[in-house]
């Protein structure tokens, strides 16, 4: 199927380039030694490796790929000579992988969804000996480990495993229309079931940091760990003194955090100067941080602004702020919050924020 598909690029003008480097196993294992510290690597061959590769490219832990012509019997062969069924070649991807972060045994067990280990050269709609199933090693360390996840896996078969388990001999780029093709043509032949796809994806995903829970801490907590000020501003709806508070001309790139509770309220890059003596912002991180009151006291109609979570008084908000912003000015005590500078941000939990704050200030 895929000679076919390739048969038809091929009369509509697609070019062969026949510039491949051979690179053999004895140099392989010195690259390895010297460039690839924290790399390793093994050689993949399951049928079409256009399917084979684009499947393997979606592990996480995976660094590169590239597909190619392995353990065959004469020097840089192209498309058309492996095809003729001579060489001796698989179709095979070169697969470059962190070991911290993906295991070979796992690598395995993803590749072996993707074929049928007991068929012999045939995979899919592919038949002939390009198209065997075979894993090729550079590091010698690797083969018991192979061996084990391979006998482990073939207890799920009821006939014999056919895959090749051998040691990398030769390996050959192959042409450049090759690779990454299922990048460059997502609808183009493919004889892996497109889930699978997303289970490679999903088999080796990141695990995410769990959110952090924010909770308005109990009186005497608060007591215990305000000063009088704060306490009196946040809980109490007191107003500290213009210009003689603590963040009314803090210029540094970082992020504002209820003073209460820890939550992220404001962030540098909104930070503006008004003249009024205190901290200043055209917006908070997110409206659904805050909550708005009606506020009469001392004989003026204010809006008052808290802190959802905290309910903190925080300040107010005025509608005389810069009109190419917004047009709102959050005028907010500076005894209601903490200042993480930028450089602080990340290790104290506050690092999915840095990528609000402008790298030019």
């Amino acid at each position: 199927m895929k000679t076919i598909v390739m048969s038809i690029l091929l009369l509509m003008g697609s070019s062969v380039i026949n510039n491949a480097q051979g690179v053999q196993s004895n140099n392989l294992n010195k690259q390895k030694n010297s460039n690839m510290k924290n790399q390793s690597e093994i050689y993949f061959a399951g049928g079409c490796f256009w399917g084979t590769e684009h499947f393997l490219k979606q592990i996480r832990g995976v660094e590169s790929t590239e597909v190619g012509y392995a353990n065959g019997n004469i020097a840089n062969p192209t498309y058309e000579q492996v095809c003729s069924g001579n060489t001796n070649f698989a179709e095979t991807v070169k697969v470059v992988y962190d070991p911290q972060e993906v295991k070979l045994p796992l690598l395995i067990d993803l590749y072996f969804k993707t074929i049928d280990p007991t068929s012999i050269n045939r995979q899919g709609n592919d038949r002939g000996s390009q198209y065997r199933t075979g894993i090729y090693y550079t590091d010698k360390a690797d083969l018991p480990v192979i061996q084990a996840t391979v006998q482990a896996l073939a207890k799920d078969y009821s006939k014999p495993i056919v895959v090749e388990i051998k040691p990398l001999s030769n390996f050959y780029k192959a042409e450049d229309y090759h690779q990454d093709y299922l990048d460059k043509h997502p609808g183009g032949y493919c004889h892996i079931n497109p889930a699978l796809f997303e289970i490679a994806k999903k088999a080796n995903a990141a695990k995410t940091a769990a959110k952090p829970v924010y909770k308005k801490p109990d009186e005497g907590t608060l007591r215990s760990t305000l000063t009088a000020e704060q306490f009196a501003v946040t809980q109490k709806n007191a107003t500290e003194p213009a210009f003689h508070n603590k963040y009314w001309n803090e210029k540094r790139p970082g992020i504002y955090v209820d003073i209460t509770t820890g939550e992220p309220l404001f962030i540098s890059t909104d930070k503006f100067d008004s003249g009024c003596g205190w901290p200043s912002f055209t917006k908070p991180i997110d409206k659904s941080l805050i909550k708005e009151n009606i506020d009469t006291t001392h004989g003026m109609i204010r809006t008052e602004v808290r802190s959802k979570t905290g309910d903190a008084h925080l300040g107010h908000v005025f509608p005389d702020g810069p009109q190419d912003k917004g047009g709102l000015r959050y005028c907010i005590n500076s005894a209601s919050l903490r200042f993480i500078p930028k450089d602080k941000m990340q290790e104290e939990g506050y690092g999915e924020y840095l990528k609000l704050i402008d790298n030019d200030k």
